[in-house]
């Protein structure tokens, strides 16, 4: 009860030694109201800013009934401090531990007596002042609190304080606390569970005894992530996504491809037997091991299902392939999903639907903060290029890395810990509570379906057997593996509680299991009678690539004059930046006959060329809008009004989408983005472009497991484009390489395409080459070297007529050279800029009648057919000289010296020239490279007056 005077002034209760604290509660509340109490912040609200020390005066003692309302009052708001750390820490006190082995937390802040609270002075408050949305039945604070308590400290416990929306955390906090989500199953659907969690099981069991010390990284400790993925997947669907698109590591895949995948027990258990299931087989290119297919482990195979009622599709269900470079396939399927909710059909930016399709991202606790990729996937979630509308997200949490304790893994309390920064909710779960990991996806769903925002699900579990089956944890883990053998399974916790409360009758869970066990064995024998007959165990069908076809790529110059005309008109009102106004004015005349198409404009114009043909693009780099070397400027920003604009949205003719977007720092999570983009939409032009092409070694593995080998791996086309910035031009060892040697180094069974190029004309043709194969069986990725200094040098700049007619060329004869055919005698190859020097250094001498020069612009597959016709041509021909600017363990040169060596018959020898060996890409002195890069073209022309028997250098 409060009296007159505290009815009259509301601030009564609070003046004196207390005004303080309130004023200091306040300045916090100004600047957040939900950094304060309930309490203070309805008080704040009502009564406005509270008073200074001297005015008003305090009202005396004496009239405040004291042993009521000042001490209840007290009691609220510590009462309210309290619920706010139940709802902040509780997790720290949860049940959310199978095996009880993490060290017990500080948790003096989640008890009534820190506060001076006990059952008596709560039970007085009003249950609806402290928790404004209790449950009926809940009447007193100390009910309310133990509700609570009880709520956030149970085997699914929660962290959401960090999500700053008061929107999104206000409707987490009442979604937790109301009656609904902790609501107990159907007794049909507890039965269900029952049944899944025994084939689970018994799924790991028969494997384990059938197939003894085979690795299967056993799903066994976190059992419970099939039904849970069972439960998302239908949430899901039923919100409204027709595809959903999932990405996991080896552990539990094998029962989740069989279990949510529909996989075939007889198509695992064939594998087993290494003998692969001929329709999982590509059926194109040529036949064996060593033509184009290599396959992958049976832990690594992604798969598709379709969900349907009836004949009508659903959804589809999507696992993406994976490397054992963890966490990595997480941008790969973040980009499945942006495609998959892209409509590229009408010109413009795609049009996106978030509800279309969701991302489902498995992770495991120790690479989940392990991995960089990790962070730099999670930063996607606000990005206008890169946004799919959250992610969910599960760690499967079996407390180790390989050999590793969480102590030695990471520096965090939590695995989930890195997702606090990105604001991402996350629930911990206890892995023997099949139940509240059920909730834990309800909760999860309707928060990305309302949100269209990232969700983290803890699954806190451990790992039965070590990290693969034939390794023994003991010796590393003792304490831990002697809890571990003692713990019952899952199934078996969950079949004792549905007995003990009636739900199931005794015995009737081994009958489930029993049946279980009889439909493995049928397909099990079903398996050793194919295999007797068919001791074939190749790969059968290779998805090699045919012989290449040569695709006319001209463009009519009308049709081309009309893109230029309209690449300056704008929107009435838009002003272009002047500086930027008159460099693009200068291209209005480069297809006259006088003209000159330089290297920014050709790719322009291809790119409309091949949106009039209907094939949408999507390109995406650091800098690409403008280009590093502000050389392309396709998004346009007005200096007044900053508002953008793209000329290539309101190009005539365009019949498809144009997507640009500037990336975030990131050259691994985006690069693994857009091919995983391209191989979900194979019929989109997709391009990449480095910042330089030195820093596309931090892309590394999604180019050694995805790229380069995601054909022979899995049957995975692509067609992904990557402009790698590259060449010499004095900026040091950072600025200078692209690392070709690399990309030659893995070149192999026709996977992709390799370049450098000499002209604009060509980079014109290639990309219109590479947009005519999208989704054709000749797809396959081009990685391309760049030019830097190049892109505004006339003499890489072509005629218009170069655009009009012809093709590319994988090689180019340099003209003026080679004419007298009886008189040449050395015949100098090259690639890329070093060309452009050398035809620079020709052009200031005489003549040069004993020298030929022929730029290799396409490096793989190298043309060796034309390269021997060229040789062939020049019967008196001595030396084949390979020149390039990068050191000699670097460029092409380690590559090609052996296939001229073939080349070279009849005595003519095989020189190298350029750079010596060295362990960093160039100099970082720009008058040492100036001077290397004179001699290199100095001994290029300078005839040989005796010709050794070995390679120069």
């Amino acid at each position: 009860m409060v009296n007159e005077d505290l009815k009259a002034n509301p601030w009564a209760a609070y003046l004196g030694p207390n005004l303080g604290y309130v004023q200091e509660q306040y300045e916090q509340y100004l600047i957040n109201p939900e950094s304060v109490e309930p309490a203070f912040r309805k008080l704040f609200e009502q009564a406005g800013e509270p008073p200074t020390e001297s005015e008003p005066k305090p009202i005396p003692a004496e009239t405040v009934n004291s042993s009521v309302d000042f001490n209840m009052l007290k009691n609220v708001v510590a009462a309210n401090k309290l619920i706010w750390n139940i709802r902040t820490y509780g997790h720290l006190a949860a049940n959310t531990d199978p095996l009880g082995l993490r060290n017990k937390s500080d948790t003096r802040n989640l008890n009534p007596e820190t506060y001076k609270l006990n059952e008596a002075n709560l039970s007085v408050i009003p249950a609806s002042l402290i928790w404004e949305n209790a449950p009926k039945e809940i009447t007193t604070g100390w009910e309310a609190i133990q509700k609570l308590l009880q709520i956030y400290t149970s085997a699914f416990s929660y962290e959401f304080s960090h999500v700053h929306d008061e929107e999104e955390r206000e409707w987490l906090n009442q979604r937790v606390e109301s009656p609904q989500l902790s609501a107990p199953l159907s007794t049909e659907a507890r039965i269900e569970l029952l049944k899944r969690l025994l084939q689970v099981e018994q799924f790991e069991h028969f494997l384990h005894r059938t197939y003894v010390g085979q690795k299967r990284f056993s799903i066994e400790g976190v059992d419970m992530l099939v039904p849970i993925l069972d439960e998302m997947v239908n949430r899901l669907i039923h919100g409204g996504a027709r595809d959903v698109l999932m990405g996991m590591a080896h552990r539990g895949r094998l029962n989740v491809l069989t279990h949510v995948f529909g996989k075939p027990y007889s198509a695992i258990f064939a594998e087993f037997h290494h003998s692969p299931d001929k329709e999982l087989i590509p059926s194109e290119g040529s036949v064996g091991i060593n033509h184009g297919w290599t396959g992958d482990v049976k832990y690594h195979l992604g798969a598709y299902r379709v969900v349907q009622e009836g004949e009508t599709v659903q959804a589809k269900l999507t696992l993406a392939n994976n490397p054992s470079h963890l966490e990595f396939v997480n941008p790969v399927v973040e980009g499945f999903t942006r495609a998959a909710q892209e409509d590229r059909s009408k010109p413009g930016f795609p049009i996106q639907d978030l509800a279309k399709a969701v991302a489902v991202l498995i992770h495991g606790d120790a690479a989940f903060p392990g991995e960089g990729v990790v962070s730099e996937t999670l930063n996607y979630n606000n990005l206008a290029g890169y946004r799919s509308g959250g992610t969910l997200h599960i760690i499967t949490n079996n407390r180790l890395g390989f050999t590793t304790d969480s102590i030695d893994a990471r520096s965090t309390h939590y695995a989930s810990d890195l997702a606090k920064g990105f604001e991402i909710p996350i629930v911990h779960i206890n892995a023997d509570d099949p139940e509240a990991c059920i909730a834990a996806v309800q909760l999860a769903t309707e928060y990305r379906l309302r949100f269209h925002k990232d969700f983290l699900i803890d699954l806190v579990g451990y790992r039965r057997y070590g990290h693969n089956e034939s390794d023994d944890p003991d010796t590393t883990q003792p304490l831990m593996y002697s809890k571990i053998h003692a713990h019952p399974t899952v199934s078996a916790l969950y079949a004792k509680k549905l007995t003990s409360e009636g739900i199931i009758k005794k015995g009737q869970a081994d009958e489930m299991k029993q049946a279980v066990l009889q439909e493995m064995e049928g397909a099990y024998e079903q398996v050793k009678v194919l295999n007797s007959q068919d001791n074939d165990s190749s790969p059968g069908k290779g998805g090699g690539f045919n012989k290449e076809t040569v695709t006319q790529t001209a463009v009519p110059l009308g049709q081309l004059k009309e893109i230029n005309n309209h690449l300056l008109d704008v929107p009435q009102g838009f002003h272009i930046y002047p500086k930027l106004q008159k460099i693009l004015e200068r291209r209005a005349n480069a297809l006259e006959e006088d003209g000159k198409v330089d290297w920014a404009l050709a790719e322009t114009l291809a790119f409309a060329s091949i949106l009039a043909d209907g094939i949408p693009i999507r390109m995406t780099g650091q800098d690409s809008e403008r280009g590093t070397f502000a050389h392309r400027n396709l998004v346009l920003h007005d200096p007044a009004t900053g508002e953008k604009f793209c000329p290539l949205h309101a190009i005539p003719r365009s019949s498809a989408s144009f997507a640009i977007y500037n990336s975030p720092l990131s050259e691994a999570a985006v690069l693994g983005f857009e091919y995983g983009y391209n191989v979900f939409s194979p019929n989109t032009l997709v391009i990449w472009e480095a910042q330089y092409g030195d820093f596309v070694n931090c892309a590394q593995v999604i180019i050694d497991q995805f790229i380069a080998a995601g054909q022979a791996k899995w049957a995975q086309k692509s067609s992904l484009v990557l402009l790698l910035p590259h060449g010499y031009e004095g900026q040091g060892p950072e600025h200078s390489s692209a690392r070709l040697e690399r990309f030659l180094q893995s070149s192999a069974e026709g996977n992709w395409t390799v370049a450098n190029l000499t002209s604009s004309a060509q980079y014109f043709h290639l990309l219109r080459l590479q947009a005519a194969l999208t989704g054709s069986e000749q797809a396959r990725p081009l990685i391309l070297m760049a030019p830097k200094s190049l892109i505004r040098n006339q003499q890489v700049a072509s005629p218009g007529a170069a655009l009009t007619e012809g093709t590319f060329e994988p090689i180019l004869e340099q003209k003026g050279l080679g004419g007298q055919v009886e008189l040449v005698e050395r015949l100098v190859l090259c690639t890329g800029k070093i060309a452009i020097d050398l035809e620079a250094a020709v052009t200031l001498k005489d003549t040069y009648s004993w020298l030929h020069v022929v730029r290799v612009e396409r490096l793989y597959p190298l043309p060796e057919i034309e390269l021997q016709q060229i040789i062939e041509r020049y019967h008196n021909l001595k030396e084949l000289v390979w020149l390039q600017e990068e050191p000699q363990n670097m460029g092409a040169w380690t590559y090609i010296e052996p296939r001229m060596r073939m080349l070279a018959t009849n005595g003519i020898t095989v020189h190298y020239i350029g750079r010596p060996g060295r362990a960093s890409t160039a100099s970082g002195y720009q008058n040492i490279h100036k001077y290397e890069q004179a001699q290199m073209i100095e001994t290029a022309l300078k005839p040989t007056k005796k010709q050794p028997n070995k390679t120069q250098k």
